[in-house]
């Protein structure tokens, strides 16, 4: 018997035929909804060995190691309750866990706030600057939301579509990409001036379609201003949500993006790292899960023009929706990326 887990963490055993089951299934997902080629025979058997593998840690051959980007690194120590400065969570980082690279980031993590600490947050990454080696990203996650009421001052999309108010929906969706689009402007002068290596943004396309073009529009200028500045997209999730519905960047729709679809989006906007995020279904198995995230991020590295860093954590990456990732799952999961899906980094 094989001892795996669900989608939620819980533990479940299956014998290999089960595991093989669900393997296939989540594949045919993958196919059916990405449209996306599928794993081969070879990879399947792969994939099997590796969440079969009756230790408890699984790693990669020796070779197949990959390097490593993080979202919102220093604020993992500070949900601890550690009480540790930001550049000195950087620094453990570099020196006690290896890290291959660092990620400067605010405790809330949005933009909007930031822009209000710039100078303050301008003169952390200068400190970390001067006592790491890694290359240094400043992450920041868009969160158009925020930009909506009651926390900001357009109207919310989410309260106008119910009431069939489709246009007007449209057109509030547009000022808050707007305004997203300006601040991440802002956010990226600010940073690069202090002396960071690039931009990390992360959960994009949270709130749809309009913030994925925003960000796409963002991003674009930003290159034009700084082409030497490093910038990594991580996705919110599988596809692009439709809020709006008909928004297009440079001729192609962006609702209903799949990663493939994604990652050639960043790229044409002048993006240097894309970042899949393929959700778990905490109803289907871990081998479920696993299979179908590998199947489209393989595809996705396949037609992407630029690396591939795939999201493997709590709830994304066929990894279990848990806040603290089961190791025996993570780890499963980041070999089977690296040596069947042949990410660039995770």
């Amino acid at each position: 018997m094989v001892l795996t887990r669900m989608g939620d963490g819980a533990f479940v055993k299956m014998t290999e035929s089960e595991v093989r089951k669900e393997v296939e299934a989540g594949v045919e997902e993958a196919v059916k909804k990405a449209k996306c080629s599928p794993l081969t025979e070879d990879d399947i058997k792969r994939l099997i060995e590796i969440i079969c593998e009756p230790r408890k840690f699984v790693s990669v051959e020796r070779g197949n190691e990959l390097v490593l980007t993080y979202d919102s690194q220093p604020l993992k120590f500070t949900r601890l309750g550690l009480p540790i400065a930001m550049p000195q969570i950087l620094q453990t980082y570099e020196r006690g866990l290896m890290a291959d690279t660092l990620e400067m980031a605010y405790v809330h993590y949005s933009a909007k706030p930031v822009k209000m600490i710039f100078p303050e947050e301008q003169y952390v990454v200068a400190e970390t600057l001067l006592t790491t080696t890694p290359a240094l990203l400043y992450g920041v996650m868009p969160n158009m939301p925020m930009y909506t009421k009651p926390d900001g001052p357009c109207e919310n999309a989410s309260e106008l579509l119910p009431k069939g108010l489709i246009k007007e929906a449209q057109e509030a969706q547009l000022e808050a990409a707007d305004l997203l689009e300006r601040d991440l402007l802002l956010l990226g002068e600010a940073m690069y001036e202090a002396g960071a290596d690039g931009l990390d943004l992360d959960t994009t396309a949270a709130g749809g379609d309009a913030e994925f073009y925003a960000c796409l529009r963002a991003i674009e200028k930003l290159k034009e201003r700084y082409p030497n500045m490093s910038i990594e997209v991580g996705m919110a999730g599988e596809f692009v949500l439709g809020f709006h519905g008909s928004l297009e960047y440079k001729g192609e729709r962006l609702a209903g993006m799949y990663p493939h679809d994604q990652c050639r989006m960043i790229a044409k906007a002048g993006g240097n790292i894309a970042g899949p995020a393929i959700n778990t279904n905490t109803r289907k198995s871990f081998p479920w899960n696993l299979a179908r995230a590998v199947t489209m991020c393989k595809y996705a590295a396949e037609v992407s023009p630029i690396p591939v860093h795939a999201n493997v954590g709590m709830g994304v990456g066929g990894v279990p929706m848990q806040i603290t990732p089961p190791i025996d799952c993570v780890s499963r999961a980041s070999t089977a990326m690296a040596e069947i899906g042949k990410m660039d980094g995770l």
